[in-house]
């Protein structure tokens, strides 16, 4: 996604000094809700830039929503107050055809309130090693998860679980290592108990598989002022 935009940036103004994004996106990773500034030479209006932008986007799968012109000051990513990710996950014998790419898929069945309950040890502040890439460059693992929510909802001979978290900031691959750890309870595999002792252990070994990354989606990104207002 980045570099696309800046393609298409360096079409308006060639020596645009590059985006900064709210949130990094791995490979494989979607974002509905994120949020980049540029600084550009040209008192641009916003709505002929973000119209110029999506023109010279097509025919990629990358849009942008709005723009708006801040303050100096404002950075995407340090500015912002909080970020929510939402992380699909289909379990259904059947191949995902429409949503290929777009999901994790499993073909085994999970138990929903298994893993509702393993999620409530991962609310709140806490040491979150076990739940880091080891590549990680955050100063600290120390992280306030104010929301991990799981719901269901029916799809065809199948079931797909929702993953919503919300927290000021996370860790790299935080999200994928919680949603695998938690795939492994609701497959039976692991007790919800085992979540918090793996937790408390702030040991990479003890974190379940890191989950695939089509399924993970950035969805918003909160600032003190809200700059498209």
């Amino acid at each position: 996604m980045q570099g696309a935009v800046e393609d298409a940036l360096r079409k308006l103004e060639a020596h645009h000094p590059g985006l900064a994004a709210a949130g990094r996106t791995d490979a494989g990773v979607h974002a509905t809700g994120q949020v980049a500034h540029v600084d550009l030479r040209k008192d641009w209006d916003a709505f002929r830039l973000s119209e110029a932008l999506n023109h010279h986007l097509k025919p990629l799968p990358v849009a942008v929503l709005d723009c708006a012109c801040v303050e100096d000051d404002f950075h995407a990513r340090f500015s912002a107050v909080e970020r929510q990710y939402l992380f699909r996950l289909i379990a259904r014998r059947a191949p995902v055809t429409h949503d290929r790419g777009l999901v994790w898929q499993v073909s085994h069945p999970l138990d929903l309130s298994q893993m509702a309950e393993a999620a409530k040890h991962l609310i709140g502040k806490h040491d979150f090693t076990t739940f880091r890439a080891t590549e990680c460059q955050a100063a600290s693992p120390v992280k306030t998860l104010d929301e991990l929510r799981v719901e269901a909802r029916l799809v065809p001979q199948g079931t797909e679980f929702r993953f919503y978290l919300r927290a000021r900031s996370f860790l790299h691959n935080q999200v994928r290592s919680i949603v695998g750890t938690l795939e492994r309870v609701g497959a039976g595999s692991w007790p919800p108990g085992r979540v918090k002792d793996a937790l408390v252990a702030q040991d990479r070994a003890q974190c379940g598989p890191v989950c695939p990354p089509q399924g993970l989606y950035l969805t918003h990104v909160t600032y003190p002022v809200d700059p498209f207002s």
